[in-house]
């Protein structure tokens, strides 16, 4: 079993892959403080969050949650776990760059 310590390590290293992959592929974040999700903008797509989140997973299969999910503050931005393998956040990102060189 791993300790509190390789745990918290372990998703500081996920959460900064995140923010890195997600400057990379141009959408804007706020830095995660205490949870394991990022909080992106997706307005410079020109969709709301509910068209990214269906086409992301209609074309690429990464499902993503929608903010407004979470009030209406969260219309331009989605929710991603990052509670998940770094094998999968990879082949996740990549798929959402693909979409989004697509889709801009």
């Amino acid at each position: 079993f791993a300790t509190v310590g390789e745990m918290r390590d372990s998703y500081d290293k996920r959460r900064k892959f995140v923010l890195h992959s997600l400057k990379e592929i141009g959408l804007d974040c706020f830095e995660p403080q205490g949870a394991f999700y990022a909080f992106p903008s997706v307005k410079s797509t020109g969709m709301n969050a509910d068209e990214f989140a269906n086409a992301l997973l209609q074309e690429q299969k990464v499902a993503v949650v929608p903010g407004n999910a979470f009030g209406t503050f969260g219309q331009n931005n989605v929710r991603i776990s990052y509670a998940t393998s770094m094998n999968a956040l990879s082949e996740a990102f990549s798929r959402t760059a693909a979409f989004l060189s697509k889709n801009k």
